[in-house]
């Protein structure tokens, strides 16, 4: 099992054994309202998590995300949660511009 831990959710923490699918696609199947304006089709950044630890158990970075990183829509340490996909334990936090006003943020 492998572990996504959202510190600015209460520590929230989320398993998984299916590491096929998308960080956002999986805080999805757990009932987590994550921002993500385009579906998830790498398209935009509403979907934009911060990376506190893990990084390196997250895939490579994919071409949208390079992209927006050399735009400036990226910072360093932030990664789309619908273009990445885990290998291991990930800690991350929902960056001010993605949180939704129906969900308590600590």
């Amino acid at each position: 099992m492998v572990k996504i831990v959202i510190e600015n959710l209460g520590v929230k923490e989320v398993a998984t054994n299916d590491l096929s699918k998308s960080v956002l696609a999986i805080l999805h199947s757990h009932f987590i309202d994550w921002m993500h304006a385009c579906g998830g089709k790498g398209r935009c950044t509403t979907c934009k998590m911060t990376v506190i630890r893990g990084a390196e158990n997250l895939s490579e970075p994919s071409l949208a995300e390079k992209k927006y990183l050399h735009q400036g829509a990226l910072a360093p340490g932030d990664r789309l949660a619908c273009q990445s996909r885990l290998m291991g334990d990930i800690v991350i936090r929902v960056p001010e511009e993605g949180k939704l006003p129906h969900v308590n943020y600590r």
